[in-house]
């Protein structure tokens, strides 16, 4: 087998020491810190991008899925179909707007809504359904908008893990009525924490454009704390550097001086006091450097996408499925593994796989919290037990590729 250089960490979108650079030089004069020329420009570029007529900015995704709740008219009562996996600051924003999140299966093959069993759970007050693009693979989005038709329900897309995913050749978060992305640290693009809605509906985007000009901007030590983590953490992720710099974090297990993103009152269902906030004029900056990038960022994540399907079937280990006319752009390449613990274990040397998601509901202190019912979404939870999920960022090469999947078939010749 051969070795990789160092061990790879998931944690990593697109960010270069040249984006460190730029953050650094806004916490050492910051001036345009807070608010700027950036953040329209960079509403703008990301609407560009999505092929979209809107895009509006916030804090967080979380905060702009609430914000598109609002818009739509979801009133106490209403429903919101979703599916499971996801993270528990979803269905908070559900339940946030007043509404209660009604949870579907996922598909076996590709993690996406199991269609069949939405329409089956669609009830008189049902309003919206949720359509999440998990890992970055689109969700069936003809077969989503031939149910919505059928029951006049309002379809908002959850692209937080897609940026850059095409369906029959357009751009995911553009067939719903909106959508919503992340760019938190570890997504596509990385601006730390920050989300953006999109919509090409002029009623949507008048109301969440009043919304975000309610939200409260971040204060400057936040945003100058944004900025020194994705410096921190771009180090930190060096593959020569990650397995030390993961075990210095654990003997510093509960001292974390920089922000986190999702404090322990949402993982409880509750809502934080600060909630409401926009993104930094700084944060848009880097959104717009990386946007610029996105192209050759994306054209990896499929080369690497690609070299571990041909991998993995070489070996014998299925990889995910694929949407008829989807074209992913893989965040992260989800495999499923019998034994978590040993794949994890086997592949330590190369890479930290990631373990999105260990929960139906991820990050929850227990899916409780978020009205989660235990049993009623079997093939998710079967996931959250057996799913690893593979790093596909600039960083990964084809040495790394192959060092980890042979680890993986490792475990399987172990079971054998």
């Amino acid at each position: 087998m051969k070795r990789s250089r160092g061990t790879l960490a998931v944690l990593d979108g697109t960010t270069t020491a040249a984006d460190c650079l730029v953050a650094l030089r806004h916490v050492a004069e910051p001036r345009h810190l807070v608010q700027g020329p950036a953040i329209v420009a960079y509403e703008r570029a990301f609407a560009r991008t999505v092929g979209v007529r809107h895009a509006y900015s916030f804090a967080t995704a979380r905060v702009g899925f609430y914000a598109l709740l609002r818009a739509l008219g979801v009133n106490p009562g209403d429903e919101v179909l979703l599916q499971v996996p996801t993270h528990i600051v979803i269905p908070n924003a559900i339940r946030y707007a007043g509404a209660r999140p009604l949870y579907v299966d996922c598909r076996r093959d590709t993690y996406t809504i199991d269609l069949e069993q939405a329409e089956r759970r669609i009830t008189s007050r049902t309003r919206v359904l949720l359509l999440q693009h998990t890992f970055g693979m689109p969700a069936d989005v003809e077969a989503a908008l031939c149910l919505a038709e059928r029951h006049g329900l309002e379809i908002v897309e959850d692209c937080v893990h897609a940026l850059g995913s095409t369906y029959d050749s357009r751009h995911v978060g553009s067939f719903g009525r909106a959508a919503f992305f992340s760019t938190e640290e570890t997504k596509t693009i990385s601006t730390t924490m920050g989300g953006m809605v999109v919509t090409d509906d002029a009623r949507v985007a008048a109301s969440v454009r009043e919304f975000q000009a309610s939200c409260a901007w971040p204060s400057a030590p936040l945003v100058a704390r944004y900025l020194v983590k994705l410096a921190v953490y771009h180090l930190l992720t060096e593959p020569r550097l990650h397995r030390s710099a993961r075990a210095l974090k654990r003997r510093l297990t509960g001292f974390d001086p920089l922000p986190v993103a999702t404090t322990e009152e949402e993982q409880r269902g509750g809502r934080p006091p600060e909630y409401e906030q926009r993104l930094s004029n700084a944060q848009a900056v880097l959104g717009l450097r990386q946007l610029a990038r996105l192209d050759a960022n994306v054209a990896h994540r499929r080369t690497v996408a690609q070299s571990y399907e041909a991998r993995l079937s070489q070996l014998g280990l299925n990889p995910p499925g694929r949407t008829q006319k989807a074209d992913p752009a893989f965040l992260r390449y989800p495999v499923w593994v019998e034994n978590r613990a040993e794949a994890i274990h086997r592949a330590a040397p190369h890479a930290v796989l990631g373990t999105w998601f260990t929960s139906v509901l991820e990050e929850a202190f227990s899916p409780a919290y978020g009205e989660y019912e235990p049993g009623s979404c079997p093939q998710a939870e079967q996931a959250a037990k057996h799913l690893v999920n593979l790093p596909t960022h600039p960083r990964v090469g084809p040495r790394a590729v192959e060092a980890i999947t042979c680890a993986l078939a490792e475990v399987r010749e172990a079971r054998a």
